[in-house]
C-alpha cells in the first residue's frame, strides 16, 4: 500500500481486518450488481482495482451509488477492499498486462519512482557486525538493481554510559565506556522496514541499539509510473491501431494524426495516463497507448507520437485477471471468482 500515490484510497475500504474471508469476488469496480453477486455466491470479500469510496464521505443516506454500494456491504458483512495505484506502479501490475497484451520486448518502468528508498545506518562492535549484515540482508535490506547484499561498512569509535538501571552488553554499568564499532548502512524499499527493524533487534546484542533512517530521493526503477517497450517488428501507424483494437477488445481508438514513421517504441499506461506523454515523447515513444486523454491534450502530440486512447476500462480490463492470479499464487486453495459483470459506464453506438 505504501506504493499508492497520495491521493489514492487503495486498501480496505470497509469491513474488518480480521475478518476470516471465506470467498472472493473479484472486479475493476465494486459496484452494487457486482456486491449482489459476490452475495448470491457466498463471498465475503469484494476485491476491486478501483475504490468505490475515493473522495470524502460525510452522509450515508443513499443518494447515489457510491452510498448504496458502502451501506449494502457493511449490512451483509461483506469487506470491500482496493488496489489502485499501488498496483499501477508495479512492473507486474496493470501496466505490465498491458504490455503482455502487445506482446512488447525489453519492458521498462516509464517514470521510476523516487521516494521509495530508505537507508538504515547503525553501529555495532566488528564481531556481530557480519551477523547483523545477514540478518538485515534476509529481511530484504541491500537490493540495488540486478544486485543483493549491498551494504558499506566503516570503522569508529562508539562511547556510552549507562545509568544503574541498564545492563550494557559490554563496559560497566555507570561507567564510562569507549568501543570500536562498524558503521554500517544498508537501503531499502520502505514498505519493509518494519521488518527491517525487526532483524536488527534480533541480531544485536546491546540493550539500546543506535540507528539513523535517512530517506532518499534515489530512482528505484522497479516501480513507477507507466511502461514503455518495443514491438518484435515494426508496423505502419494504420496497423498498429487495428492490431491494437483487437489486443484490447475494442472497435473504437482515438488518435492523434498518424505520423510518417513506423511504430516500434510503445510507451503505455492504464487508465488516465495523459500526464506521462511528456515524458513519452522524451523516451523515445512512437506512440503512447492510454485513455482519458481530453479534446486540448491531443494538440500536445504535435506530431511528435502518436497519441492511441484506448479507453479506460478497456485498458485495465485485464487487471481482473491479474488480481485473480495474485490471489491465487498465494492462497492456491481459495475460492476466488471473476465477475461476470460488465461494469464499463461507456457504451458505444
Amino acid at each position: 500500500l505504501s506504493l499508492q500515490e497520495s491521493y489514492d484510497n487503495a486498501g480496505l475500504i470497509t469491513g474488518k481486518p480480521d475478518l476470516e474471508v471465506t470467498g472472493v469476488m473479484v472486479c475493476l469496480d465494486s459496484t452494487e450488481e457486482v456486491l449482489d453477486e459476490a452475495i448470491h455466491k457466498n463471498c465475503n470479500m469484494v476485491v476491486a482495482h478501483h475504490p468505490i469510496v475515493f473522495s470524502g464521505i460525510k452522509k450515508l443516506n443513499g443518494k447515489n451509488y457510491v452510498e448504496r454500494t458502502v451501506i449494502k456491504a457493511i449490512q451483509n458483512n461483506v469487506e470491500l477492499y482496493a488496489s489502485h495505484t499501488n498496483l499501477d506502479n508495479v512492473r507486474g501490475g496493470v501496466n505490465g498486462r498491458m504490455a503482455e497484451t502487445l506482446g512488447l520486448q525489453q519492458v521498462e518502468i516509464l517514470q521510476p519512482s523516487t521516494g521509495i528508498l530508505r537507508k538504515l545506518v547503525t553501529y555495532a562492535p566488528p564481531d556481530i557486525s557480519e551477523q547483523i549484515r545477514q540478518h538485515l540482508f534476509r529481511s530484504g535490506a541491500g537490493n540495488i538493481g540486478n544486485y543483493d547484499s549491498c551494504s558499506f561498512s566503516s570503522p569508529g569509535m562508539g562511547t556510552y554510559r549507562g545509568n544503574q538501571q541498564s545492563h550494557p552488553d559490554r563496559g560497566v554499568a555507570g561507567e564510562y565506556h569507549k568501543e570500536h564499532e562498524e558503521r554500517i548502512e544498508v537501503i531499502y524499499e520502505k514498505w519493509k522496514e518494519e521488518a527491517i527493524l525487526r532483524a536488527l533487534r534480533q541480531a544485536h546484542t546491546y540493550e539500546e541499539i543506535a540507528y539513523d533512517i535517512f530517506p532518499l530521493d534515489n530512482v528505484l526503477n522497479l516501480t513507477g509510473s507507466g511502461l514503455i517497450g518495443r514491438l518484435p517488428e515494426a508496423l505502419p501507424p494504420r496497423e498498429f491501431l487495428s492490431f491494437a483494437k483487437q489486443c484490447f477488445k475494442t472497435g473504437v481508438i482515438r488518435h492523434t494524426k498518424l505520423i510518417d514513421r513506423n511504430i516500434q517504441n510503445i510507451a503505455l499506461c492504464g487508465g488516465a495516463g495523459s500526464f506521462l506523454l511528456e515524458k513519452a515523447i522524451k523516451r523515445g515513444a512512437d506512440v503512447f497507448v492510454s485513455a482519458d486523454f481530453k479534446y486540448h491534450q491531443f494538440f500536445d502530440a504535435d506530431g511528435r507520437i502518436l497519441i492511441a486512447d484506448i479507453g479506460h476500462f478497456e485498458s485495465e480490463q485485464f487487471t481482473i485477471d491479474l488480481l485473480r492470479d495474485l490471489i491465487l499464487k498465494n492462497f492456491p486453495n481459495f475460492a476466488v471468482h471473476l465477475t461476470g459483470v460488465r461494469t464499463n459506464p461507456v457504451f458505444y453506438t
